[in-house]
């Protein structure tokens, strides 16, 4: 009997610590070492990141093996060379070449025409607004913009012969395989560098839009000149018509003011 209750009581006790156990427990009997499935996920869980963040540091530190898919090929620009048999270009082929206002205005005034001392007297008894002072006017603002036009063509050219270094440095490098160029920083310091050639150049490209600009405002100021004097000269020859009979029954007088 007394067997029998201590049995029972052993039985009572092991149900007991069955229900109130944790997750931990022994390997290989009591005493060994405790595992604790909670704490061994969790560690998992630690080493799968840092296995993570290993591999994309070592994927920004790893240089690319096939990068001269991306190579290109800078046009070079050749000297222009303007002929200058009697001195009629005088500084062109300088101002086109070279960053030289000074050449730009020489070569412009060389070959263009002049007005002459007698042209000048003659325009200053012209009124604002008709056809010979609007020429004037269009010859005054080709003469301002087209030096400069010579000199943003000249800067450009040199422009492009001063970087072609920078230009073919920074391209070697971009398409370089090797571990020297490819870490994160260098990549990035690569893509500063391409970013900055490319506003330089952007800023190049504006000033010759800008001559562009100029010079179409000049083509359009003889275009708009000339449709206007044409203009002028159909009303004035309706009214002359108007005014001078050109029937046979006068043929004796003589129209002094005749325009076709």
């Amino acid at each position: 009997m007394k067997v029998n209750l201590k049995r029972r009581k052993w039985l009572i006790g092991g149900a007991a610590l069955l229900l109130v156990a944790t997750p931990s427990f022994a390997l290989f009997g009591v005493g060994d070492i405790v595992f604790d499935p909670t704490s061994y996920a969790s560690l998992v869980s630690q080493l799968t990141t840092l296995q993570t963040q290993y591999n994309m540091f070592k994927n920004n530190i790893t240089h690319f093996s096939f990068k001269q898919q991306w190579q290109t090929t800078l046009t070079a620009l050749k000297n222009a060379n303007v002929a200058n048999m009697f001195g009629e270009t005088a500084g062109i082929s300088v101002a086109l070449n070279t960053n030289s206002p000074s050449a730009s205005l020489t070569g412009w005034k060389a070959a263009t025409v002049s007005l002459n001392t007698g042209t000048s007297s003659y325009l200053t008894t012209q009124a604002l607004g008709n056809d010979r002072m609007s020429q004037l006017a269009m010859v005054e603002l080709s003469d301002a913009t087209s030096p400069d036009c010579l000199t943003a063509i000249g800067q450009y050219r040199a422009a492009r012969t001063q970087n072609a270094a920078a230009n073919s440095s920074l391209a070697a490098q971009e398409v370089d395989g090797t571990d020297s160029t490819n870490t994160e920083i260098e990549q990035l310091n690569l893509l500063n560098a391409a970013e900055a050639q490319k506003i330089s150049e952007m800023q190049s490209q504006g000033t010759l839009q800008t001559c562009l600009a100029s010079q179409m405002t000049v083509a359009n100021m003889q275009q708009r000149n000339a449709a206007a004097q044409d203009l002028n000269t159909a009303a004035l020859v309706q009214q002359q018509r108007a005014a001078n009979d050109a029937s046979a029954a006068n043929e004796s007088r003589t129209w002094q003011n005749y325009i076709p």
